[in-house]
């Protein structure tokens, strides 16, 4: 039987010797993604540079039932592109090139590997910007945004990764090297470039994408509100949205994650804030204007203690940088922290913070709270000592409640992180095992043979092939060792 480690010298053929990884030390770097708790050593990594490397890599992995994992630039939170140990690992940072930016069509065509910000780079001289904008977009790899359909502080007004890719060349699980949708972002038949984005990489390989370029808006400015509590600042965010403005961006510190900030790249927010919100408005310099004066009178009625504007791209960098630096920032105040990705309508807002801060007080955990306010798409940093095991298992069971508590209020257990490994378990609280089998049917119509990054968003994967409701006896891929019940 063929092991991924025996696949070692078709790689080389593949790639040349100096793109794959046997030395066990060197595999190491390659054993979890930005959540740290899951690791897994991988048997084998491969670093490809052309798409047909990539379809004759997973060509190989088919041929012997061997899993493979696509791993982007690793900053993934949910434990999506984890490896497995039985398993290949396919890196994509060496697929780096931007292969074309036309102003004209306002599209751009990159290889998966190329960084979020990087597009933006090479678009601003034709005056144009790409609108997703995770807070790790300076390293996070487009391809990565494709598979978790990443969003950011911006997708308030101007959408998700969805929302901003019209075309995907992809490997499928068996190894063919494809198109989904044709570049212009009109679907013809089934959208199944819609269902491979945000599909966490159980359904094939991206290798090149197509993505819609956005006119830099005429106006930009933002608005920085300090109040004393978290309460104040939302009451200012419902009042905004119900006075029908969709800002580009609204998105809340609590004092915890305002103190680490300081920290860890002195923002220089007001001092002694209990919250932060910040608020961004782009459009027509008209219209923008308008909105900036409902926006700061909205803020001052709401009890802000001081606002702050900046029109500038200098100074609106300078109080973004203070968000964008949060998630890292935590670990100045605990050696470990978990970050939760839960969404809540807005109106549960108040009620679901409040119930996280009578968690953190009765679990002795501490909690800082970092979220997209427009949306409701919370970012609870759970705190703690993961030296103790006590307190590990304190901050994981209190990470569980948190998701209970946005399900609960009609919410979800994932924004824009994914669902991965890490929240797989959660999803029969969302979904019922019917809804559950139905999801499968469309996993198992891309890959039959349960090798492309298994393990990863379903709890107990039903295998394909396997017909429905409780197992009787054992999947034939269970039987030979090629394949595991979770």
């Amino acid at each position: 039987m063929t092991t991924a480690a025996g696949l070692a010298g078709r790689m080389t053929a593949i790639c040349g010797r100096q793109h794959v990884i046997t030395d066990p030390l060197e595999l190491r770097t390659y054993e979890c993604d930005g959540l740290t708790s899951h690791r897994a050593t991988p048997a084998l990594v491969v670093l490809p540079g052309t798409a047909e490397e990539v379809a004759a890599i997973v060509r190989e992995c088919a041929d012997g039932g061997i899993p493979f994992v696509a791993r982007g630039s690793g900053t993934g939170l949910s434990g999506g592109a984890a490896p497995r140990s039985d398993g290949v690992l396919i890196a994509m940072t060496r697929m780096r090139k931007i292969l074309q930016v036309d102003p004209v069509a306002r599209r751009a065509v990159l290889e998966p590997g190329v960084t979020n910000l990087s597009v933006t780079t090479a678009a601003s001289p034709s005056g144009l910007f790409y609108a997703p904008d995770p807070s790790s977009q300076v390293i996070c790899s487009v391809g990565g945004n494709v598979a978790e359909n990443s969003g950011g502080a911006h997708c308030l007004k101007h959408g998700f990764t969805v929302h901003h890719v019209t075309g995907l060349e992809i490997v499928t699980p068996d190894g063919e090297l494809t198109w989904l949708g044709d570049g212009t972002g009109i679907p013809a038949g089934y959208d199944l470039l819609g269902a491979f984005t945000g599909s966490e990489g159980t359904l094939g390989i991206v290798t090149k994408i197509v993505v819609k370029l956005t006119p830099v808006p005429e106006a930009v400015h933002l608005v920085l509100a300090a109040y004393d509590t978290l309460a104040d600042g939302g009451r200012a965010v419902s009042e905004i949205i119900a006075a029908g403005i969709v800002p580009a961006a609204i998105e809340m510190m609590d004092a915890l994650s305002i103190q680490a900030a300081e920290m860890a790249v002195n923002c220089g927010y007001p001092e002694g804030a209990g919250a932060v919100l910040i608020v961004e408005l782009d459009g027509p310099a008209a219209e923008v204007e308008a909105e900036l004066a409902t926006v700061r009178d909205i803020c001052a009625r709401a009890g802000a203690r001081e606002i702050r504007a900046a029109d500038d791209p200098e100074r609106r960098a300078a109080i973004w940088k203070g968000r964008k630096a949060a998630f890292a920032a935590v670990g100045r105040l605990s050696p470990g922290y978990i970050v939760q990705d839960g969404v809540v309508p807005r109106t549960a807002l108040g009620d679901v913070l409040g119930r996280i801060s009578d968690m953190s007080e009765e679990s002795g955990i501490r909690v800082a709270n970092v979220f997209h306010a427009g949306d409701g798409n919370l970012h609870p940093l759970v705190l703690y000592d993961d030296a103790s095991a006590a307190e590990t298992e304190a901050a994981e069971t209190l990470s569980g409640k948190i998701l209970d508590a946005c399900i609960e209020h009609g919410g979800s257990i994932t924004g824009e992180h994914g669902v991965g490994v890490d929240k797989s378990r959660y999803m029969p609280k969302m979904f019922t095992e019917e809804d559950l089998d139905t999801m499968q049917l469309v996993r198992c119509a891309f890959d039959p043979a349960s090798l492309c990054n298994p393990g990863k968003v379903y709890p107990t994967p039903r295998l394909c092939g396997e017909v429905p409701g409780p197992r009787r006896t054992p999947h034939p891929a269970v039987a030979a060792g090629q394949a595991e019940i979770f």
